[in-house]
């Protein structure tokens, strides 16, 4: 109870996206409607997949990682810009990444995508905001946030590109940016806060 006295809207998150993903996992009419499917969203201005695609997972494993990574960064964000705001940088990172992608996509009407990666990308690159030098550690390797940051959005736009991937790399890059910018939005000072221990780091006064 104290843990969600504290982190509400991430344990709430949490909570909704297992419920959503359990219920699709046998339930394949559910996750058919409501999964990212640019040609339904083109064709029949279903534009509730947009969010509702967020909640939904390809997988017990797909499922984990995510609520893993919005764990261990979501409490985070919530406990240093508070609950309501971090609710908005999750759903306008949800929402960018998906615009994202259906930009990206716009021509192919048979995509379809679902899953929580862009909100999480955009809470991940919301932390490198607040503390760029925290090692953070991919599969094995330590790598300073600001460094994953820079190196995340480079290599999701380089696998963007690829041909018949099966990861959403575009929803990787729009919901890092939304998520991002949202941030700023809500607490400009995060920026002064970035400036401050980049310059110290560099040196700087």
């Amino acid at each position: 109870m104290e843990s969600f006295s504290q982190f509400p809207a991430t344990l709430t998150l949490i909570g909704a996206n297992v419920l959503a993903s359990l219920y699709a996992f046998s339930n394949p009419a559910f996750l058919i409607g409501n999964l990212f499917d640019v040609g339904a969203i083109r064709q029949r201005r279903e534009w509730h997949r947009l969010i509702t695609s967020g909640f939904l997972h390809g997988g017990l494993f797909h499922l984990l990682i995510n609520m893993f990574v919005l764990f261990q960064f979501g409490q985070f964000i919530e406990s240093w810009i508070g609950t309501a705001k971090f609710v908005i940088v999750y759903f306008a990172a949800l929402l960018g990444g998906n615009l994202w992608a259906l930009l990206e996509n716009f021509r192919k009407p048979d995509y379809r995508a679902l899953g929580a990666s862009g909100a999480t990308s955009g809470i991940i690159l919301a932390f490198c905001l607040f503390e760029p030098f925290r090692m953070l550690y991919v599969i094995v390797f330590p790598m300073p946030a600001v460094v994953f940051a820079i190196l995340f959005i480079v290599v999701s736009a380089m696998l963007a590109q690829r041909e018949n991937k099966v990861i959403g790399h575009e929803a990787h890059i729009g919901g890092g940016i939304a998520g991002l910018l949202a941030t700023i939005a809500l607490e400009p000072q995060a920026l002064a806060v970035f400036a401050e221990q980049i310059s110290a780091v560099l040196g700087g006064s």
